[in-house]
């Protein structure tokens, strides 16, 4: 949006709370993980880590908070004691700048900025990440899920292996380590 000034975006779905500000780049980013000492992610205390690191994100990422013209923030899917810190955050800060404030579902933006680096204007996806393994079309100028997991998603699903390996959190970058070193097994 040339000219329309900086957008303050907030993301605390789960483990990793961060801002970003841009205009018609990005401005400033900042993040603040929460890694517990071992196992998952336990919601109340990843929440208590975000609200606990809030005010120093944002204030590494608003210099000139004037120049803010909007915030968007992170209103779902995601822990709901994150997604609450989150809003409560935005909430205030929207208050106080007189600024509009957007809700931002968390899985179509990752859907979006695929969009928005390929040109796609109607995607069909896989979408996995985190609690959802979904497939997402878009149709008549909305998304859709068309279909997804009922049990566990492949992101918990593969929290619970790194868990079970002792990996350390993220267990991700590590399973990706060793799958990228191990040999390839053809399928029938």
């Amino acid at each position: 949006m040339p000219g329309f000034g900086q957008i303050l975006g907030i993301e605390g779905t789960a483990w990793n709370l961060s801002a970003a500000l841009f205009d018609t780049d990005l401005v400033a980013l900042a993040s603040r993980p929460y890694r517990p000492a071992q196992g998952g992610i336990h919601p109340r205390e990843a929440a208590q880590h975000h609200a606990a690191e809030m005010n120093e994100l944002l204030g590494s990422v608003l210099k000139e908070p004037e120049k803010v013209r909007g915030i968007a923030f992170s209103q779902g899917p995601g822990l709901g004691p994150c997604l609450r810190t989150v809003a409560t955050a935005a909430r205030s800060l929207a208050l106080a700048l007189d600024v509009p404030l957007v809700g931002v579902n968390h899985c179509i933006a990752h859907v979006e900025i695929g969009c928005f680096a390929t040109g796609c204007k109607d995607p069909i996806v896989l979408y996995a990440s985190g609690a959802n393994t979904q497939v997402i079309g878009y149709l008549n100028g909305r998304y859709r899920i068309f279909g997804e997991t009922l049990d566990v998603g492949i992101g918990n699903a593969l929290d619970k292996f790194a868990r079970a390996k002792d990996f350390p959190h993220p267990g991700g970058p590590h399973i990706e380590k060793l799958a990228k070193s191990g040999s390839y097994v053809e399928l029938p």
